[in-house]
């Protein structure tokens, strides 16, 4: 499209701030109003707070190389703390409604790739060095560039892949579509439910989630997504309750023996920046390998997330460019090195935010009720965490639709922009990734410019970006012809 996506409830010309809070966030200049921000803040947190559960689970099931585990305990107030602080720091310096936490596939490799080959330490030394190396690329200027330079089209595309891939997350976190596993012997990869049916009570709330977020989305009822969320929340509680139901997966909807729980700050700081390198039976190669792949992943994946949530916020300018945005991505690289150094995993942008979005953020305020509520959950972790993922995972879905509809303004009828496009748009959800589905947009692009004899058009940084995701995609055959494997 030629001018980005504008908010429909903008008003042409902005009402003067109401006060101080309001002039520095530019709430009102937004279109945005203090409720709408803290509806979405709230949003965020229920539709993120998952992470919660779900990272201590991930890095504390893995051992690395020695055998030794973390502990969940202390992985819940790291993971809790981290989010809570660089969600802070995002909307008062980059005033974007972009919460951040542990990056869920980035923590799976620090997992289940890296720490069987080092210590813990090691391990997320190189998380802080992968941080920080981002920031070198931020400060120079770099990172930036090469999001300025991905034409219009493609980010619209990575708008409305991202919105697929989070409503394929909403299905998959919900139950309502599952893996089929392999003893199963089938070409068919996913199906209905866990058996190719629904079953269960847990699938009926996420059933009645998804009506009644459409609903009121549909009658444009203020709050929809927040009153979903609560309400079958509600609804989960009291069918646990009275239902005799084995398992509603990470999170189970009944109402805490305690409220307050002790953080435990014992992994703060554990850390050895340049362990890795010296780690017996890993050579450098390896952990250049490694390091690179990192980077590459967190790159790409917060770059696609900052374009998909800005534009779905009307928020981007004429040219499709993200506002201070050198400020954002900044902080983004920062996550990095606080995730590592607390021992979460590497901290990044995260694609939720766009229920807040679809609640009516605008500003970075909402990042404060956001981050606010992670604060708490440092020691009402037991409250805050029972809302079931069959809740919240219907706020997915209709986020997915309303960052589907951009997809109009791509030009069908144009192959080099439409394959690109499209090729976008359908790996991402298919491969779970939001980087893989940029690099095979990128990588298309490159290819179908210079078949039709147009190599000029394109950017000398989409070149160099798409050289290296080729290395991303061949990375295992790479690393054979090196030794590193």
């Amino acid at each position: 499209m030629s001018e980005p996506q504008q908010v429909t409830d903008r008003p042409p010309t902005a009402p003067p701030p109401v006060n101080s809070v309001d002039r520095f966030f530019r709430i009102s200049e937004r279109g945005s109003t203090l409720g709408r921000e803290i509806r979405g803040g709230f949003a965020t947190f229920f539709t993120m707070a998952y992470i919660l559960v779900l990272n201590p689970i991930i890095l504390g099931s893995a051992k690395d190389k020695f055998g030794h585990q973390l502990d969940a305990v202390q992985l819940t107030t790291a993971t809790a703390l981290v989010a809570a602080v660089m969600t802070i720091i995002m909307g008062v310096a980059g005033n974007l409604p972009l919460a951040l936490a542990a990056g869920l596939g980035l923590n799976a490799v620090v997992a289940f790739q890296i720490a069987p080959l080092m210590s813990w330490d090691d391990a997320m030394g190189l998380i802080v060095l992968e941080g920080l190396l981002i920031c070198v690329l931020v400060v120079t200027g770099l990172r930036e560039a090469v999001m300025h330079a991905i034409p219009q089209p493609l980010k619209q595309a990575i708008s409305v892949g991202i919105g697929l891939f989070i409503a394929f997350i909403g299905f998959v976190d919900a139950g309502f579509v599952s893996r089929i596993p392999d003893a199963a012997n089938t070409t068919v990869p996913v199906q209905l439910g866990g058996t190719g049916t629904l079953t269960g009570w847990p699938i009926l709330v996420f059933c009645l989630g998804i009506l009644l977020t459409i609903g009121l989305l549909a009658r444009k009822v203020k709050g929809a997504i927040l009153i979903s969320i609560v309400s079958m929340t509600a609804v989960a509680i009291v069918i646990n309750s009275i239902a005799d139901i084995k398992t509603w997966g990470l999170t189970t909807p009944s109402w805490p023996d305690k409220l307050v729980d002790t953080p435990d700050f014992g992994l703060i700081g554990d850390f050895d920046l340049f362990g890795a390198f010296s780690a017996p039976g890993v050579g450098v190669i390896t952990v250049v390998l490694l390091v690179f792949t990192l980077i590459l992943s967190d790159f790409f994946d917060t770059m696609g997330t900052v374009v998909g949530i800005s534009a779905e916020a009307g928020l981007l300018d004429e040219e499709g460019k993200v506002p201070n945005l050198g400020r954002v991505l900044l902080i983004d690289g920062a996550a990095a090195v606080a995730g590592g150094a607390a021992s979460a995993s590497s901290a990044t942008s995260y694609i939720e935010s766009a229920a807040g979005v679809g609640e009516g953020s605008r500003t970075g305020f909402s990042n404060l009720v956001t981050g606010g509520l992670f604060g708490l959950a440092l020691f009402l972790t037991p409250l805050l965490t029972i809302v079931p993922l069959q809740a919240a995972a219907p706020a997915l879905v209709a986020v997915g639709f309303l960052m589907m509809t951009q997809v109009k303004h791509i030009d069908w009828d144009r192959y080099d922009i439409a394959i690109p496009a499209f090729l976008t748009i359908a790996v991402m959800p298919f491969t779970y990734s939001i980087t893989n589905g940029i690099g095979a947009g990128f990588l298309a692009y490159v290819v179908i410019k210079t078949v039709l004899g147009k190599a000029k058009e394109v950017h000398w940084l989409l070149w160099g970006t798409s050289a290296l995701f080729l290395v991303y995609f061949a990375i295992d055959p790479i690393e054979q012809l090196l030794g590193a494997k």
